[in-house]
This record gives structure tokens, C-alpha cells and sequence, in this order.
């Protein structure tokens, strides 16, 4: 079942706006809780897609068994895009469709993992903080590129990693998830360590560079995409 996005009263609209949400909200974020143990309870990857024509976005929400990897919930949002597209505030455009499809499912979520950012985010609040301050979940960013960060290339083993660095300071690591394959790169989002973070990525990808989570939900908002076009059930 899809459910249909209505927009927040007084979501920002323009940049100016947003930052100073930005800055109230991430003063919010948990940084001292160390999360669920890999492996245990349930764990659910949000991701989004997008129609430009028609300016729609499709959110979708996976739970899996975080022991066996198996799917046993879904839901998906659409709404209109509700904010435009600039860099470093892109949580502004997926929020409200990834919320809504969190409070459509029929479980609880459990570990959210987000195909984006947490901490490491030039401001320090992408979307899985935003997402986890305002949901109130545990939540961890698992991004295919390291944004505007540095880092030293990890070793080539399975578990390797290295600091994800703004500077000096560590946002994140990146984390070879599969032997010789390119690193992901994991930061906090809220109520998680980066340790654990780091634990629950690899636990999510025994087979491929990307955790799980983030295979099935970004499949499944596609599926989802093509169905508001041709007006079938995702």
C-alpha cells in the first residue's frame, strides 16, 4: 500500500529557512548511545526516488529480520517534492515522503539505515540525523561516495577501514564491505556509535558493496515510481 505524502505546515521554504532548522535540530542529535547489536531485532533501509516531469518523489521503507537479512515489512509514500534541489539540503526533499512511509508500516523499524549521510554532512546534520531526531530512531547514513570528505583508501580485506575525515576531524569511515570492491562510507546518524554503525553495515553485506537494506529499498521506491506513472499498485 502507497501512502500519500501531505507536506508538513511551515516545511522551510528557501534556504535560509532550512539552515536555521539545521542549526535548532542538531543540537538534538544522540551521540553517546551506543545502538541496537548488530544482528539482533529489526532493521529497515529508507531510500527515495524521484520523477523531475512531474515532480513527484516516492519513498520506501524495507524491514528485515537483522538475523537472517529476510524482508518481513514494506511500505511506500508519494507526495509532491517539497523543497528544491540544493546541495547539503537535500533531507529538505525526503523527509516527509520517508516518514510517512516509516509510520505506514506495520512493525516497528528498529536500526534505520539511510542510503546518504549523517555526520557527514558539511553541516554535520544530513538526512539519517534529521531523520533520527525527528522520528526519534536510531539511525546510521551508508553513502556510495565520500561527499566533500578525505580519506586513506582502506585495506583490501572485508572489514577494512579508514577515517572519513573533515580535516582533522573523523565524520565517518569508510568501509570495505567486500574484498577489493570500493569502500562505502558509514557515519552516525542518531543514537548509534560509529563502531556499531560500522558493525551493522558489514552484518547487512555478506554478498554485495551495499547493505542490504539499501538494495531492497532502493528497488522497491523504483518499483514504486513506475506504478504513480502508470497508476498500477507498486
Amino acid at each position: 500500500m502507497t501512502t500519500t505524502v501531505r507536506i508538513p505546515a511551515g516545511w522551510p521554504a528557501t534556504e535560509d529557512q532550512a539552515r536555521a532548522v539545521q542549526d535548532e535540530l542538531r543540537g538534538r542529535v544522540v551521540l553517546d548511545e551506543p545502538g541496537p547489536p548488530p544482528g539482533t531485532g529489526r532493521v529497515t533501509g529508507v531510500d527515495v526516488a524521484y520523477d523531475d516531469e512531474r515532480d513527484v518523489v516516492v519513498a520506501a521503507a524495507v524491514v528485515l529480520d537483522a538475523s537472517t537479512l529476510d524482508v518481513v515489512a514494506e511500505s511506500t509514500a508519494v507526495g509532491q517534492v517539497p523543497f528544491p534541489y540544493v546541495p547539503g539540503l537535500l533531507a529538505f526533499r525526503e523527509i516527509p515522503a520517508v516518514l510517512a512511509a516509516l509510520e505506514a508500516l506495520p512493525c516497528a523499524p528498529g536500526l534505520v539505515v539511510c542510503d546518504g549521510y549523517g555526520l557527514a554532512h558539511p553541516r554535520r546534520f544530513g538526512l539519517a540525523s534529521h531523520l533520527g531526531v525527528l522520528a526519534g530512531l536510531p539511525t546510521i547514513g551508508v553513502a556510495k561516495n565520500p561527499f566533500t570528505f578525505t580519506y586513506e583508501e582502506p585495506g583490501a580485506p572485508r572489514g577494512s577501514a579508514t577515517p572519513l575525515l573533515a580535516g582533522e576531524e573523523e565524520v565517518g569511515r569508510a568501509l570495505r564491505t567486500q574484498a577489493g570492491v570500493k569502500p562505502v562510507f558509514v557515519s552516525v546518524g542518531h543514537r548509534v556509535t560509529l563502531d556499531t554503525a560500522c558493525a551493522h553495515t558489514l552484518h547487512l553485506a555478506p554478498r554485495f558493496r551495499q547493505p542490504e537494506t539499501t538494495r531492497h529499498a532502493d528497488a522497491l521506491c523504483r518499483r514504486a515510481l513506475k506504478a504513480t506513472a502508470t497508476g498500477t499498485a507498486p
